[in-house]
């Protein structure tokens, strides 16, 4: 495990190589980013940014969601995996939005993980993208990352992950750094052929050595 003059050196070179990292999926208000967050499960953010812009000119309140049926939803964003289930929690979602929220996306993590098919990586992520508010959502890259890094430990589970990313990085760098490690997993610490000869981690990264020398090997 990284201790905490490592971690910070870590975050340091987050900072340098992606200083712009920000949320890629294209929105324009909470209320599209809930829809599109929703969308991006076992999906790319390309993708989930090619169907909401035309599903955004479509879509524009919870009521317009429920005014068409399911199949015709279903039809809308049919690309996108598990287009079924998503096209009825959206409904869901914006039936509850309705009901108990006066048609307005609620700003706590905890009230956004009780809307259909919010989970907390998705709560976290409209909370800190949409409210400003500090958290840390870990996704596949994240989760990745920090575990080749040694933040965490390979056992650890997603909550267990954010929970020591809590811990080892300040509060007012939680959401930056989500962005960041993002950024680091999605275009350079790939889950296949990471770009480990280039990496300004390799020294601290017991796996990228492991990487470079097998390559040696061969």
């Amino acid at each position: 495990m990284l201790n905490k003059k490592q971690v910070r050196y870590c975050l340091d070179v987050f900072r340098d190589m992606f200083p712009d990292a920000e949320c890629e999926l294209k929105h324009s208000n909470p209320f599209e980013l809930v829809i599109a967050v929703l969308l991006s499960a076992q999906c790319t953010d390309v993708l989930v940014n090619k169907v909401t812009r035309d599903l955004f000119q479509q879509y524009k309140t919870p009521e317009d969601y429920l005014a068409v049926s399911l199949e015709k939803l279903q039809q809308d964003i049919k690309s996108i995996g598990l287009y079924r289930n998503k096209a009825k929690n959206i409904r869901k979602l914006c039936q509850m939005l309705l009901d108990e929220y006066e048609g307005k996306v609620p700003n706590t993590r905890e009230e956004l993980m009780k809307l259909a098919g919010v989970g907390r990586k998705t709560a976290n992520v409209v909370a800190s993208v949409a409210f400003n508010e500090p958290a840390i959502a870990v996704d596949t890259h994240v989760e990745r990352v920090a575990k080749r890094l040694a933040i965490c430990r390979y056992k650890d589970s997603v909550l267990e992950v954010e929970q020591t990313l809590m811990k080892k990085v300040p509060i007012d760098e939680w959401s930056v750094t989500h962005h960041r490690m993002i950024f680091f997993g999605r275009y350079h610490c790939k889950a296949k052929n990471p770009n480990c000869p280039e990496c300004p981690l390799l020294d601290l990264c017991r796996e990228g050595q492991k990487r470079m020398k097998k390559v040696e090997k061969i």
